[in-house]
């Protein structure tokens, strides 16, 4: 435990001594988003373009996370255990890719719609099964949906495949 909250504040430190734009911190073994962290990062936390907290154990993310670092432009959160997002995502303005491959979403995170400059979303490996389909094909700068090894249903597949305006990763049923 002690030799993981070093690697937390060695990354940490980095990111504010260098002046770095990214703040990586997959495979901590995380369980939430330290609230620490804000405190440490708030002179920096404009700068910040890019945040991973990738394979970690994290079941839910704090809003401070998306009213904290308003200029983010990637967000990785793969290889968790998430289930649902803060609504306060939907306000992200400057959101271009977000990931959330292999965590254990059940519903497609609705406010993902709202944010207009995202352009990727990664959410293979999850249980989905419905997408609001009308609501991604009015996101203008949409360029790339991952929903492969999702239990999509067959209207929702059906729907996906008449779409042209961005691309579509999907697993066929057999």
């Amino acid at each position: 435990m002690a030799e993981a909250v070093a690697n937390v504040a060695r990354r940490i430190n980095a990111t504010v001594e260098e002046g770095k734009d990214s703040l990586d911190l997959s495979r901590c073994k995380l369980i939430s988003f330290p609230d620490g962290v804000f405190k440490v990062l708030r002179s920096v936390a404009g700068n910040i373009r890019v945040i991973t907290l990738a394979d970690n154990e994290m079941k839910s993310v704090s809003s401070k996370v998306f009213s904290t670092f308003t200029e983010l432009r990637e967000l990785d959160l793969q290889g968790n255990v998430l289930t649902k997002l803060p609504d306060n995502v939907g306000e992200m303005e400057h959101l271009t890719s977000i990931n959330l491959a292999n965590n254990s979403f059940s519903v497609f995170p609705d406010k993902l719609t709202e944010i207009a400059t995202l352009e990727r979303i990664n959410l293979e490996g999850n249980s989905i099964s419905e997408i609001p389909v009308e609501k991604l094909f009015n996101m203008s700068a949409l360029k790339w949906l991952n929903m492969k090894s999702n239990p999509l249903d067959s209207n929702t597949q059906s729907a996906l495949q008449s779409c042209n305006s961005f691309d579509i990763l999907m697993t066929r049923e057999s």
